[in-house]
Order: structure tokens, then C-alpha cells, then sequence
């Protein structure tokens, strides 16, 4: 769910502790981009001299206690973690994010890479926060899933929503064939529009030998399967009848970043 709400103010240490991450000296923003992006949102910069985390917490502190709502501190992480300021910086933009969402899910919110901010349930105890955004990068980072299953399933994983993340990973690999494409079908016929047929719309070798031929075609039904196994069940049978473990989630998630690779490497 996206969040478009009046939001409460930040407790000063949960406030602190976000402007430590926003300005990091190695993978925050730059002083002249803090400065900036406090401008676009129209909140003071109280002192620039101070040291850049120092900075942006006066200075949205300041907002807050005039305004009695943290909305600007929203403001400022929207726009400081806007996707398009880390085309090339994936690696410093998932720190980021992990570091961010850990203060905000005491405030029941996820920020995703989509730039929205999204509703999980909210954490009591810090312990908690930190064995969830633990848990998510061991389960998925070291695995090193592929960008897109991260950017559609994050907030699904951090509420450990096995459920609901099938939906979204599955979803991904849709998206995917259709941005290559500029196909408007779904499920098993989209793939099979894309793969399928004696001279496929995107081809995941040379599609010349009898071998890359029979490769296509496997790559084509595994895909399918894909959808046909975890989305359609999931999509059409209540949560409560269709329960879904950690590993098997984690299963499917290798599974379908071992096709949005391929996908990845296919051409027209």
C-alpha cells in the first residue's frame, strides 16, 4: 500500500539516525546535495557549516517543530533516495535502503526503489528491526538475485510476506519481457509471444542450431512454468489456503533471477 498520509514527527533519535545514513561520508549525499534537495522541499538550511548529518538534522528538526509533522523528512528521503541519483550506484543505493527502512519500519513504512513509500507491519524493539533487515540481506543479497526481483519484492521480504512476494517476483519477469518487447499480453502468453514459434521476438542464443533451438524451447517452457507454478496459484487461492515457507520463496527467487539474466542477455 502506498502511504499518503500526514506523517508524525520523528523522534530525535530515530531522526539522527536517518540523517547518519542520508549523509554518510561514503555512500550519502554530497554537502551541495544536501543543501539542494532541503531547498526543492522548501525546509531551511538552518546551519551549513556543520558536519552534513549534523546539518540535516538541525535543519529538519527545525521543520518539524514548526510544522508538528515529519512530512518533510519523507519529503527529503523521497527525493534523496529518488532511483534515477544512483543509475550506476546500485551497490550504495541497497545500503542505503536497508539503512533507511531499518529506522522506518518503527514507523511502519518502506521506502522502495519504486519512490514510493509503502505500509509493513511496524517493528517494536530495535532488536527486531535489525533481524529483519538482517534476514533480508542474508536470504536475498547473498544470494545476489538479480536488481529487478529487489526493486518489485523488497518491502514484501522485509515483512517476511513469502505470500505476496511470489506475486510481486513473478511480476517482474512479466515486466521485463514487456518493456523489451513492447508485447501487452500476460502469464504463459506472453512467453510464449516473446520466445515462443519458428522465429521467436527475443531469442537467448543464436537460434541456428538444432541445440540453440532446443535451448529456446526449454527456456520457453521453464518460464511458463514459472508463472503456471507460483503465480496463478498464487494469485487466485486465498493466503490462508496456500502457505508458502522461506526456502521455497527463496527457491523461486533463484529461480526467476536466473530468468530475468537470460532475459537480460536475450536479444531481437
Amino acid at each position: 500500500m502506498v502511504v499518503n498520509k500526514i506523517c508524525k514527527p520523528f523522534r530525535s533519535g530515530d531522526l539522527e539516525a536517518l540523517c547518519k545514513v542520508i549523509a554518510d561520508t561514503d555512500t550519502g549525499l554530497t554537502g551541495t546535495e544536501i543543501g539542494d534537495t532541503l531547498a526543492q522541499i522548501g525546509v531551511v538550511d538552518t546551519d551549513p557549516t556543520m558536519t552534513k548529518w549534523r546539518r540535516l538534522y538541525y535543519a529538519l528538526v527545525d521543520n518539524q517543530n514548526k510544522r508538528h509533522d515529519g512530512n518533510r523528512v519523507l519529503s527529503f528521503i523521497a527525493k534523496a533516495l529518488h532511483p534515477t541519483r544512483y543509475i550506476n550506484k546500485s551497490e550504495h543505493y541497497e545500503l542505503m535502503l536497508r539503512g533507511v527502512n531499518t529506522v522506518l519500519a518503527f514507523h511502519g513504512l518502506n521506502f522502495r526503489d519504486d519512490g514510493k513509500f509503502h505500509t509493513i507491519k511496524p517493528v517494536s524493539t530495535l532488536a527486531e528491526a535489525e533481524k529483519r533487515a538482517q534476514k533480508f540481506k542474508t536470504s536475498v543479497f547473498d544470494r545476489k538475485l538479480h536488481n529487478d526481483l529487489l526493486r518489485f519484492c523488497s518491502a514484501e521480504l522485509l515483512q517476511e510476506n513469502y505470500f505476496h512476494a511470489v506475486l510481486e517476483a513473478t511480476k517482474s519477469v512479466g515486466s521485463k519481457v514487456r518493456s523489451m518487447t513492447g508485447l501487452n499480453s500476460d502469464g504463459a502468453q506472453l512467453i510464449d509471444d516473446a520466445f515462443g514459434g519458428p522465429d521467436p521476438v527475443l531469442k537467448i542464443n543464436a537460434f541456428k542450431t538444432d541445440t540453440e533451438k532446443s535451448e529456446q524451447r526449454g527456456f520457453t517452457n521453464l518460464a511458463k512454468g514459472l508463472f503456471g507454478t507460483f503465480r496463478n496459484p498464487a494469485a487466485h487461492a486465498p493466503k490462508i489456503e496456500w502457505n508458502l515457507e522461506e526456502q521455497d520463496a527463496l527457491d523461486l527467487f533463484t529461480l526467476a533471477s536466473y530468468v530475468l539474466r537470460r532475459i537480460d542477455n536475450s536479444h531481437k
